[in-house]
């Protein structure tokens, strides 16, 4: 019996190994698009095709594995990612210079009909199909913020019966058949091609052919030769000519994108067989009319590869998700919960994240913060991103990060005492500064093959101020061709970048060489001191207080022959300077770490904090519970050193926190895709997720 079994199983495994990159299973809706996808499968046999008789029943079967790829409009991007089927967009369509990877939703209308955007109600409507970005959530999610269409929520009737009470009739393909929004429909009234008023060129036809009096479709979809007969609605009451979509439309939205499971492998798969198709238009649908975007859109111009991790909430940005989650259920109130939840990253802050909520507890018996968790500050951020988590404190970079999600700074820790009492008192900052041996010779100037010491990869004042000034003067993203070696903790083993590190200091074969923890001598900003020091670099990247806290008497045992007068600092166009004289010789000025939170919560997180920190402050009232202390680690939610948080006004941005110096550095280290994280990639990719 045991036998059997292993034979089998080692029959499932080879099975498992030695398969064959499979076929790429295209999932279709309906007989035109079918017979698109077999032309496509006779050039590139790569693919094959699955018909389905909707979206919903794609996603289904994409889910179940029985399909693997759709593309899909924003709105059943968001159907599509929701936990129940948990696809995630991978590709994007591009439209070309009008708009790349997003477009306008527009309201389109015959010339000389007389009437605005305000005076819709009693109209007839085309829609390109019910749930669809263009044709139905904008306009319906637009129409309702403008308190045009009354509707008092899901709890008392669907969002469809407040649109057919507006609407004389409509045609919004997927409505219940029978009802006031299929009355204007030429078919069945289905979310696909048997309906003949389905999708942009349907509304559109609907338009043409006088069944309704306003199309709500996308900015390319009236033909150039069609396009003197027809106007935009604006959202200000004017009507523009067509081509005016850039100042006339409803909104911006993200492209149509190819979704498929979470499945890397997967993934590139299917973009790697979409490049080598040859011989064959997917963008055009001209072959099958009078059918139209078949497939892809006809209006797509190539395909754009969405960064790795990108889920439905990144791609369509959190404006366009809150206009679905609106239509999708009732208004989410703010009075269910008075707390803000803090973000937690691993073990040790989750424990004292909790410790601080029980403490918080007030007399009422609620408490003032709840705690949730991730393994990853950028996981963290999504988290407030998605409203599943308001507020944490994170370093300089993170802060740019954040504020590139559409995150803000809220509060900043201020490490200097007497600077909590004074009004209005000077924000916690530092000074990031190159170090060099008095006498060396090395200027900024001549730097370039030099040994170069680092706090760790990533790191603010040992990485990225002082890279991002060099990729500025070489706009070369491969830094081992600026510097000779060095080390910089937290780079590749191979790296010259690991040559210089110390490791433990133990035997042979040391792990924690060129590791980014304390096991690496060389690691953070005492570390990159010393390694200076012990004459490994030429010049260590560090803060303005590490020389005089590592030399003269003070610091670890290794510093203790250190003469703070032997080491000057080095910056642009200047000769080198005494260490002391680091407000006129420095690479930045950066600020302290900072909680960042949703704009929208601004005001709330600071009052929290502040009642927080009066209790269980440096100075609070209460001694149960130490909010700058950490117990099991350190700095722990926040720094051990912070002596109290400091309000940043409402309305400053995460690039006027960070400053010009900071920013630009930043900026310029940016153009080396390796350096960004995912998460930025995701918020930053294009420009609809940003607000209009």
């Amino acid at each position: 019996m045991t036998t059997l079994l292993l034979v089998a199983l080692l029959g499932c495994l080879a099975s498992v190994f030695a398969a064959p990159a499979e076929k790429v299973k295209w999932c279709v809706k309906s007989d035109q698009e079918y017979g698109k996808c077999l032309d496509l499968v006779a050039k590139a046999p790569a693919f094959s095709c699955v018909k389905k008789e909707n979206t919903i029943d794609c996603i289904i079967a994409i889910k179940a594995g029985e399909a693997d790829a759709i593309t899909l409009d924003g709105g059943d991007i968001y159907t599509a990612g929701l936990n129940n089927y948990d696809l995630h967009p991978i590709i994007a369509e591009d439209y070309g210079t009008s708009s790349e990877t997003c477009y306008y939703a527009v309201a389109v209308v015959k010339k000389g009909t007389g009437f605005g955007f305000k005076d819709l109600q009693g109209k007839k409507s085309c829609h390109t199909g019910l749930g669809k970005s263009a044709g139905w959530n904008i306009p319906i999610g637009t129409l309702l913020s403008m308190g045009l269409i009354q509707w008092s929520g899901i709890e008392d009737s669907p969002v469809e019966e407040a649109v057919s009470n507006f609407f004389m009739a409509s045609c919004a393909p997927g409505a219940t058949r029978g009802s006031k929004l299929c009355e204007l429909c030429k078919g069945d009234c289905s979310r696909s091609h048997k309906e003949p008023y389905y999708d942009y060129a349907g509304a559109f036809q609907c338009l043409v052919e006088d069944a309704g009096e306003v199309a709500f479709v996308k900015h390319l979809t009236v033909p150039d030769s069609e396009k003197a007969n027809y106007e935009l609605l604006c959202k200000d009451n004017t009507r523009a000519p067509i081509d005016s979509y850039k100042t006339c439309h409803l909104a911006k939205v993200p492209a149509h994108a190819v979704v498929t499971r979470k499945d890397p492998q997967l993934a590139e798969l299917i973009w790697t067989n979409l490049n080598s198709v040859q011989d064959f238009n997917l963008f055009s649908s001209e072959a099958y009319a009078p059918a139209k975007n078949l497939m892809f859109k006809d209006s797509t111009v190539k395909l754009v590869q969405l960064p790795a991790n990108t889920d439905s909430f990144l791609y369509l940005g959190a404006e366009y998700m809150s206009i679905v989650r609106s239509l999708k259920k009732e208004q989410t109130t703010s009075t269910s919960s008075t707390a803000i939840k803090w973000c937690a990253v691993g073990h040790a802050e989750t424990a004292k994240c909790d410790m601080w909520s029980i403490n918080s507890v007030g007399d009422d018996g609620t408490s003032s913060i709840e705690c949730q968790n991730a393994p990853t500050v950028d996981e963290c951020l999504k988290k407030i991103m998605r409203k599943e988590a308001d507020a944490m404190a994170v370093d300089g970079g993170q802060v740019y990060t954040a504020g590139k999600c559409g995150l803000v700074p809220a509060m900043v820790e201020q490490y200097a005492e007497d600077q909590c009492t004074a009004n209005g008192g000077v924000a916690s900052s530092y000074y990031a500064v190159a170090v060099v041996k008095k006498g060396s010779g090395v200027t900024w100037e001549n730097l370039k093959g030099k040994k170069s010491c680092h706090t760790g990869v990533g790191r603010t004042a040992g990485w990225n101020i002082p890279m991002g000034h060099i990729h500025k003067l070489t706009n070369d993203c491969d830094f081992t061709k600026f510097f000779s070696s060095g080390c910089a903790p937290g780079s590749d083993p191979s790296s010259p970048f690991c040559a210089q590190c110390a490791g433990s200091g133990k035997a042979v074969g040391d792990e924690s060489k060129c590791k980014a923890s304390a096991d690496e001598q060389y690691y953070g900003y005492a570390g990159a001191f010393r390694c200076l020091v012990e004459g490994a670099g030429d010049v260590a990247f560090i803060k303005h207080t590490i020389v005089p806290e590592n030399s003269d008497g003070k610091g670890p045992t290794w510093a203790s022959e250190v003469n703070s007068a032997e080491y000057e600092l080095i910056c642009h166009g200047k000769d080198p300077v005494p260490v002391t004289e680091y407000l006129s010789c420095h690479l930045a000025k950066v600020p302290a770490h900072a909680v960042v939170t949703r704009p929208e919560i601004h005001g709330e997180v600071i009052r929290i904090l502040q009642d927080q920190q009066a209790k269980f402050g440096t100075t609070g009232s209460d001694s149960t519970f130490k909010l700058f202390q950490s117990d099991a680690g350190k700095n722990l939610l926040f720094k051990d050193s912070t002596k109290c948080l400091q309000e940043i006004q409402a309305g400053t941005t995460y690039d006027q926190f960070l400053g010009t110096d900071y920013i630009n550095a930043m900026n310029s280290l940016r153009q080396c895709s390796a350096t960004t994280p995912d998460l930025e990639k995701s918020c930053t990719f294009h420009s609809c997720q940003q607000k209009n």
